[in-house]
């Protein structure tokens, strides 16, 4: 792919990453509030047994978001990465061309979709 093809995809990710960055910090942030940490506020101390596994559950919750947001951004990461040394669009299982299509739906995919389907099957 050449470099003036690779621009739309270069600023797509940016704004993804922009965007999740922020929303990883946010949650974060909300998480803490929560929790009591913040501040060292603790006034919002659970009085019943299923307020607290509520409380405990979206806590989790949040984490396991966080952690899938950081995930991608990893991923966005290593597309931009590859944009820089101009492999993106190429599949790095197979070495074939990542169809445009499927970039434009996941703009940090590193594979091809059969390889997608491969690697999704052999987990």
């Amino acid at each position: 792919m050449k470099k003036a093809e690779m621009k739309p995809f270069r600023e797509q990710l940016l704004s993804l990453r922009s965007r999740l960055r922020g929303d990883v910090s946010s949650m974060a942030d909300a998480a803490l509030r929560k929790s009591g940490m913040e501040g060292g506020e603790t006034n919002s101390m659970p009085i019943h047994m299923a307020e607290l596994g509520s409380e405990n559950f979206e806590q989790e919750f949040t984490l396991t978001l966080m952690q899938s947001e950081e995930g991608t951004l990893g991923a966005i990461d290593e597309a931009l990465h590859r944009i820089e040394e101009g492999s993106y669009g190429t599949c790095q299982e197979c070495a074939g061309v990542i169809p445009k299509l499927r970039l434009a739906a996941i703009p940090f995919t590193a594979v091809c979709v059969k390889c997608a389907e491969k690697l999704e099957n052999a987990s």
